[in-house]
């Protein structure tokens, strides 16, 4: 009794007038009021809420014509024995015609007879009779208009396919005193003055000396506070980009739109390569090509074809340059790291980007056609694979991270190559691929020494870090789920 407020005390008493149970519109109370009331009470288990989802309807612009008007197969019968359709429609118009018609028809007041090249409507005895009595339908009209919505279902249905009224649900609560509730009205309930909250000036005027204190009650209910904060997604790129800036890495950019040069051939990816096929691969209209240095794409054609100067064999065909210049959105972000490595080819260097890819994927649990790629390199004299094991194990313990594994793997432009895999729940996933750039990617741009190389996926990592089961919830503008989030 001690922790009610003077509102949840008048709430219970206004219950136990209502005979324990009562919808909050009918307590002789603010609504505002009831609810805060109804909802603290609850808390404490002093009453119970009801709610019930049910229908209500409103008459629509056709319904209250019907009304004021009349049925139109009651407007068309009045007064008539026989008339031809042309007369009918002459005078109520052909659209109108048709609804008077249809529905006399359907109820059996007329029918349809053929004379020479006529037809005409000649009126039923039970439409004689029916003209003149009220309709099951204007009785329904009138109940809705005036809110009695205690109308048989068949009546209702037929006056949605006349579109003479629109369905409304509304959800409709009621609050009622448990045991708990009457055990404490029983005991008796006394509305007193209190103070709840302590303020200067009380303290001044020196009234808290003759007024009684609330006791405030610990265990009772609050309502949760969601501060505004980062996506989860921006939340791990932000942590990541802080990750690589404490062990010396600066960030690069690049651009969604790329030469297959710099995308594909820059990278020793053959011309005939699966990945370059349209069902891969999302190429532009707008621009279709993009030029290319002459220089830089004769030296790449000879990679290509015969090894040039990297000790290769190349991929023996021909280059074809206008396969070179097409426009793609581009598959992957090591199309930022050559690039930045072609414009600065002296050692050494220490780069990375998390920016989006495009890859031509259908939509599934596990599948995007946009995603993120962590793209990164390390140039410089005596680089070797285990100081690029040891940044990626550095990388993914502190993203949290305890059992990492690498094991051997393919790709087109390094040698040797590895993939990246944490333990997650019992299970092994590969979170990306990394290796050391092969002499046919980085001589032809003057590189020698060594280039440490990885692109690791994005969203991938954030489902095991977040405990998704499916990408899509990603991007999915679920309010809950982002508020109850905790910080990553």
């Amino acid at each position: 009794m001690e922790i009610l407020s003077p509102l949840e005390k008048q709430l219970l008493l206004l219950l136990e007038k209502h005979g324990g149970k009562a919808e909050p519109e009918q307590l002789e109370m603010e609504l505002v009021k009831v609810m805060n009331a109804a909802s603290w009470l609850q808390s404490k288990g002093l009453v119970g809420m009801e709610e019930k989802l049910i229908k209500e309807y409103e008459l629509t612009e056709e319904g209250e014509r019907f009304l004021k008007e009349g049925l139109p197969e009651k407007n068309l019968l009045k007064g008539l024995k026989k008339a031809s359709l042309e007369e009918i429609e002459n005078k109520l118009g052909r659209k109108e015609a048709a609804i008077a018609i249809g529905w006399a028809k359907r109820k059996g007041w007329c029918d349809i007879v053929k004379e020479g090249d006529k037809k005409y409507l000649v009126v039923t005895e039970k439409g004689k009779e029916e003209v003149a009595k009220e309709q099951a339908e204007e009785e329904a009209l009138e109940k809705i208009k005036e809110g009695n919505f205690e109308i048989d279902e068949e009546i209702i249905n037929v006056l949605k396919r006349r579109e003479a009224i629109r369905e409304k649900e509304r959800v409709k609560r009621s609050i009622f005193l448990t045991e708990k509730g009457w055990n404490v009205i029983k005991a008796g309930i006394k509305i007193e003055e209190e103070i709840s909250q302590l303020t200067p000036e009380i303290i001044k005027s020196g009234e808290w000396k003759k007024k009684k204190f609330r006791k405030y009650d610990v265990k009772a209910f609050a309502p949760s506070i969601y501060p505004g904060k980062l996506h989860p997604m921006t939340q791990l790129i932000e942590k990541i980009r802080k990750i690589f800036a404490e062990i010396g890495f600066k960030e690069i950019r690049g651009s969604y739109v790329e030469s297959c040069f710099w995308n594909m051939d820059a990278l020793f990816i053959p011309q005939d390569h699966p990945a370059r096929d349209m069902q891969d691969t999302f190429y532009c209209k707008k621009p279709d090509r993009i030029k290319i240095d002459r220089k830089l794409i004769e030296k790449i054609a000879k990679v290509h074809e015969n090894g040039w100067k990297t000790g290769s064999k190349g991929w023996g065909y021909k280059f074809d340059e206008r396969e070179a210049e097409k426009a793609l959105l581009r598959t992957h972000t090591t199309v930022n790291t050559i690039r930045y490595l072609a414009h600065n080819p002296e050692p050494p260097a220490k780069v990375f980007s998390i920016e989006r890819v495009f890859r031509r994927e259908n939509i599934d649990s596990t599948h995007l056609p946009e995603f993120h790629q962590i793209e990164g390199i390390v140039y410089e004299k005596d680089a070797n694979f285990c100081m690029l094991k040891g940044i990626l194990k550095e990388f993914y313990n502190r993203m949290g991270f305890e059992k990492i594994r690498f094991r051997p793997s393919y790709f087109p432009y390094t040698e040797p190559s590895l993939e990246i895999e944490v333990r997650w729940q019992r299970k092994w996933i590969e979170l990306g691929g990394a290796g050391i750039f092969r002499p046919e990617v980085t001589l032809p741009f003057g590189i020698e020494e060594p280039v440490l190389a990885w692109g690791l996926g994005l969203e991938r990592m954030a489902m095991i870090l977040l405990g998704l089961n499916d990408i899509r919830m990603l991007y999915f503008s679920d309010i809950n789920w982002l508020r109850n989030l905790p910080l990553l």
